[in-house]
């Protein structure tokens, strides 16, 4: 495997892309995995807004696959669904898709079938759509970080399930934690240099809590570009294809962690673990200045420096005005209601019996796989995990929702804490975009354009809808093995 390549590509170019084998040494192993055109991650795909390319890609994978190409607003026949917008690609085949980025912000691909194997073996990379940095204000550089894990043993990775999808429960949980496809990130910086760090979760079930302590931090953007206003925080908390975008000044020299700090969880005694791991290390010098003409460092004027402007927590006006068209429809009654819950199937008694004592505690974010064998015992066969429209009964693929281009529906997604296991689901629609409204009845304070977000167990959130794009659409848990186990539906827009 080759490390990740920048592909620059201009309205009307070409791509050639391909899915196929690579070997690579991870943590100690020797593995073969799948990559895009050979590289871990795949090429990161920077286009400007508005541009249109095309990519030819070919399956020189042993299984049927897609692209789906996450968070565009896409023409229909190339979302990458399979069975909804097109056929599964076979072993050997090719087909061509053609890409309008008509949105700014951080996207990624990845296939759509069997993306419990596909995905986590190595088949995903970035989209960076530019046309908003202005809004988001001068940094001294960007870093793409691509967050992911692999779940190894002695001899390699641990079998996947042939028929269906293993750790049906909870997901899939990696013990080696990767940061752009390694278990080490490093970067140097400057004193005093800012950074946008553009971060991706393309774990199949991990959700993430990220620091870097010493570290001035502020989240200025989310999926589809720049939040209403930008806010410090201490931790970035991204689940599975969610993406954020974070500015960060390195003030002082010395070495700054970056980690991922959560709380797992005892299940059989209720007790909770502190668990830390550390991804990487920024290693910060003694100046960030650039060098001048005669080789010493140029001091930037004050007005024009990054490291000023960081320590204002600006508004995004383009942001605020485009919700402003929708403000008026925040309060308006519910459209349409989501149950999200699981059922289960014939499974061996020990799992069932630990499945009994789970419900009588659990969190409402499982943060690591503390029930690996379990877990593991699960099935997709065993395990269905639904989403259930409470007005009509109907469940998963059976939902029948149509709407048209030009309405704004209002929807309640409750994740219902009352079901044999309760787990967080992030939630993904294609094809359109949606804010997010309020949680559990309290107001959203700083809006951005989403295509996925977080649901914890027990929590209710209200999201509104804009429907712009027609054609058939997925809507779905971005867990790979919940949206293996039967966790997805499709709904409608007519022109």
């Amino acid at each position: 495997a080759r490390p990740m390549r920048v592909e620059r590509l201009a309205n009307g170019q070409t791509l050639e892309l391909e899915a196929g084998f690579v070997r690579r040494s991870v943590a100690g192993r020797e593995l073969v995995m799948l990559a895009f055109n050979g590289q871990h991650p795949g090429p990161l795909l920077d286009v400007d807004r508005g541009a249109e390319i095309v990519v030819r890609f070919r399956n020189g994978i042993d299984q049927p696959t897609t692209i789906h190409w996450h968070g565009i607003r896409i023409e229909n026949r190339f979302d990458g669904a399979p069975g909804v917008t097109q056929a599964p690609i076979a072993p050997g085949d090719s087909f061509t898709y053609r890409i309008r980025f008509p949105d700014a912000g951080l996207y990624w691909y990845h296939p759509h079938v069997r993306e419990d194997v596909q995905q986590d073996m190595g088949l995903y990379g970035n989209m960076f759509v530019r046309g908003h940095e202005a809004d988001l204000g001068p940094v001294d550089r960007e870093e793409f970080l691509i967050l992911d894990d692999l779940l190894l043993d002695e001899s390699g990775a641990i079998q996947f399930g042939r028929e269906s999808a293993t750790h049906a429960l909870m997901g899939r949980f990696g013990n080696v934690l990767l940061v752009n496809g390694e278990p080490g990130y490093s970067l140097d910086v400057g004193a005093g240099e800012v950074v946008r760090f553009l971060i991706t979760n393309v774990s199949n079930t991990r959700t993430w809590n990220l620091s870097m302590p010493g570290a001035r931090t502020k989240v200025v953007g989310s999926d589809m570009g720049p939040l209403e206003h930008e806010e410090w925080v201490e931790s970035v908390v991204i689940a599975p294809a969610e993406r954020y975008l974070v500015h960060v000044r390195f003030d002082s020299a010395g070495a700054v962690p970056l980690l991922n700090r959560v709380q797992s969880i005892d299940h059989l005694n209720g007790a909770f673990l502190p668990r830390e791991d550390t991804l990487g290390v920024v290693t910060v010098g003694d100046d960030s200045r650039p060098a001048g003409p005669d080789g010493d460092a140029a001091d930037p004027p004050p007005d024009q420096s990054a490291g000023a402007a960081f320590d204002e927590l600006r508004e995004h006006p383009a942001t605020i005005v485009e919700i402003d068209r929708y403000r008026a429809f925040f309060d308006r009654p519910i459209d349409r209601r989501l149950i999200l819950g699981i059922r289960t199937g014939e499974m061996p008694p020990i799992v069932r019996t630990m499945m009994r004592i789970d419900s009588v505690f659990f969190p409402a974010v499982e943060w690591d796989g503390t029930m690996p064998m379990m877990n593991w015992a699960a099935t997709a066969g065993q395990v269905e995990w639904i989403l259930r429209d409470p007005d009509t009964g109907l469940e998963n693929m059976d939902i029948d929702w149509r709407f048209s281009v030009g309405e704004v529906v209002k929807i309640r997604v409750q994740n219902d804490r009352n079901v044999v296991h309760g787990m967080q689901h992030p939630i993904h629609i294609h094809g359109q975009r949606f804010l997010v409204l309020s949680r559990n009845g309290v107001p959203e304070e700083n809006l951005g354009w989403k295509d996925t977000f977080l649901l914890p167990a027990g929590q209710t959130a209200d999201i509104l809808l804009e429907i712009t794009n027609p054609g058939r659409w997925m809507l779905h848990c971005h867990i790979a093995e919940h949206i293996e186990a039967g966790m997805h539906a499709v709904f409608e827009v007519e022109e």
